[in-house]
């Protein structure tokens, strides 16, 4: 026998490691089958009765009607059943009555105080989608609800002529049923900020420190929408939304079917929390001796019920695990959903539409414009019309701003907080493309031994060195207005208003400051303009998406949540943005060429409009020594002159 060829130590570990991979991955497969065999074996003996044996029905049949159940019970009973259905049919004529109560026992109802009957209405019809009734009332706070007691509501309904006492004879539970639903809601207290006189007494300026320990409360909302629910049908009560579920009541004898396996539950009366807001609510203490009750009784879908009870009571577990101190949910503590709630609950149904239609263009400008100044600052290559003391301003101003905003965060949507901070990332960027920042030693005797300075970063041209002068003479006539403004501003807020504290007190002056004046701040660049005579230098697609974006900041004003100064504050950059739009309209530019101060405008680069104009002259032959140089006509000189 011929010997075999040896086979390369590589091509033996490829295959050996090839041979070892499959091999793994049919051991996983047959694992897996083997894992899904066996729990498929044991889960099914555990969840459904044996329906091999004779005359014992299957629990996934049909359930049948409450009234034709069985007497006897041929299967395994099982206490928690696992599909449930009606008890009773749609159309179902209904009398409700609800009770108002501190404690969760009642007695029977002909010894209950008549004022803590609160509805009573008959004849309402399951499934009967017109039947809608408004009940608006009054009643006095029980002392032990004063008492961050709990304010019960006992429920008793039943169909159309039966009794709803379960404490009377003649009571039967086919018939009707009897729950009880909390009113109010324990929930943590919002901080209250403490404010003082600065100037004032020592008696009023003690320091208190801030008690970390969340704080809780009982509050009462007066309006509930209470809906039957009549499509709900047959339901697994086992795989059931843990939401949903507690609004089911079953079958109070705990009845099953022929299979042992199968209930029956009475109509679902869906109590809708979901609309009421915090800013509504009512906290509940000794000084409060009567509420009103406003309730809608009507009926409502099963999947609209479904969603309402799911997404808020989400909300309510986020807001307990955040108030107990424990992580942040992903979800937040439910303060931003709240916010939308508010929106869609506080503002008009036209503004509302036309907000929710402008917000994506507010977006996408706000993207426009960020791109387009990013795309003007990167391309600029001068100083041509640049105000460093405005942009130097601005980050200050913003930083002011954004803080104030922090120290009001509770009044202050995410969104307002983000495109803040993004504002001042974008003009301290700018600073180091205007000038070169550097830390320099300071002069000897200094306290602090070094500086912060900006350079030049190349020889300034006659046209910058105007600018550099105009931006000057702007900046005196501006110190000489706003810092007396500044300093009466700060003298009335020590005196006349309150704050948390002298940080408090400084950035609360300095942002009234520049939310009043801070307008002044963009009036330099408005002077450098009208004496340059042009608006070449200015990003011209970044005004104009700026431009857009401010009216609809001024829409936004009206229906986001934000402190009172920032709201007005929208309003007053439309007077620049006019000014602006005038000098735009006053001193021409023509962007599809490269303009006086050699920019290219906002469309391409600078390079690729010089390497697209058209030859002055024809390049000089290949046999010549000269080197090739083009002439500038008289046509092009015409065409270099300064465009207005």
């Amino acid at each position: 026998m011929p010997p075999q060829a040896v086979q390369p130590a590589g091509d033996r570990g490829e295959q050996g490691g090839t041979s070892s991979t499959t091999r793994n991955i049919l051991q996983s497969i047959a694992i897996f089958i083997f894992v899904q065999f066996a729990v498929s074996q044991l889960m099914g003996k555990k969840t459904h009765p044996n329906t091999s044996s004779p005359g014992v029905p299957s629990a996934q049949g049909p359930i049948p009607a409450f009234n034709d159940r069985p007497d006897t019970i041929l299967g395994d009973y099982n206490p928690i059943p696992q599909s449930i259905a009606p008890i009773w049919p749609m159309n179902s004529s209904l009398d409700i009555s609800i009770y108002i109560a501190p404690s969760i026992v009642m007695p029977t109802l002909t010894k209950v105080d008549p004022s803590t009957l609160v509805l009573q209405e008959q004849d309402f019809v399951l499934g009967n989608w017109k039947d809608t009734r408004e009940i608006d009332t009054t009643f006095k706070v029980p002392k032990e609800v004063q008492n961050n007691g709990t304010l019960w509501a006992h429920f008793y309904i039943g169909l159309h002529g039966f009794s709803r006492d379960p404490t009377v004879g003649g009571y039967d539970p086919a018939k009707a049923y009897h729950f009880v639903r909390p009113l109010n809601q324990v929930m943590p207290k919002k901080k209250v900020k403490k404010t003082k006189n600065l100037l004032a007494g020592s008696n009023e300026t003690e320091v208190v420190k801030e008690d970390k320990t969340p704080k809780f409360g009982s509050y009462y909302h007066p309006n509930f929408t209470m809906a039957f629910i009549p499509d709900s049908g047959t339901q697994s009560y086992t795989t059931m939304h843990p939401a949903i579920r507690q609004h089911v009541q079953l079958e109070s004898t705990s009845a099953r079917d022929v299979s042992g396996q199968n209930a029956w539950y009475y109509p679902i009366l869906f109590v809708n929390t979901f609309w009421q807001l915090r800013d509504h609510m009512t906290e509940l203490n000794s000084t409060v001796k009567e509420l009103p009750l406003h309730i809608s009784l009507t009926n409502m879908n099963n999947w609209k019920m479904a969603i309402y009870a799911s997404i808020d009571e989400g909300m309510k577990q986020n807001q307990r695990q955040a108030a107990s101190g424990g992580p942040m949910p992903a979800g937040g503590d439910g303060s931003e959903f709240e916010e939308f709630k508010r929106v869609l609950v506080d503002t008009n149904i036209y503004l509302l539409s036309t907000t929710a239609i402008v917000s994506v263009l507010h977006m996408l400008f706000e993207m426009l414009a960020f791109k387009s100044d990013i795309s003007h600052w990167r391309n600029k290559k001068d100083n041509v019309g640049i105000s460093v003391r405005t942009i130097l301003a601005n980050v200050f101003m913003q930083t002011v701003i954004f803080l104030y905003l922090m120290d009001n965060s509770d009044g202050t949507s995410w969104m307002i907080l983000l495109g803040q901070g993004m504002g001042i990332l974008l003009e301290a960027w700018k600073i180091t493309k205007t000038v070169d920042v550097r830390i320099r030693e300071a002069e000897p005797g200094s306290f602090i031994p070094y500086k912060i300075t900006f350079e030049d970063k190349h020889k300034l041209s006659e046209t910058e060195e105007k600018t550099k002068e105009y931006d000057e003479i702007a900046f005196r006539y501006l110190y000489l207005v706003a810092i007396p403004l500044l300093g009466a501003y700060a003298v009335y807020s020590l005196v006349y208003d309150t704050h948390k504290s002298w940080y408090s007190f400084v950035i609360t002056t300095l942002v009234g400051s520049v939310y009043a004046y801070g307008f002044l701040m963009m009036v330099p660049s408005l002077y450098i303009n009208y004496r340059l005579k042009s608006v070449a230098h200015m990003p011209g697609k970044t005004m104009m998406y700026k431009t857009l974006n401010t009216f609809i900041d001024d829409l936004f004003a009206f229906t986001i949540k934000m402190p009172m100064l920032h709201r007005l504050a929208t309003l007053r950059d439309d007077v620049i943005f006019f000014i602006y739009l005038y000098q735009s309209y006053a001193y021409k530019v023509d962007y599809s060429r490269v303009n006086e101060f050699g920019q290219g405008g906002d469309d391409e680069p600078v390079e690729e409009k010089i390497s697209n104009k058209p030859l002055a002259a024809p390049p000089v032959a290949a046999d010549t020594d000269r080197p090739v140089a083009s002439k500038v006509t008289g046509a092009e000189k015409g065409s270099a002159k300064k465009r207005r």
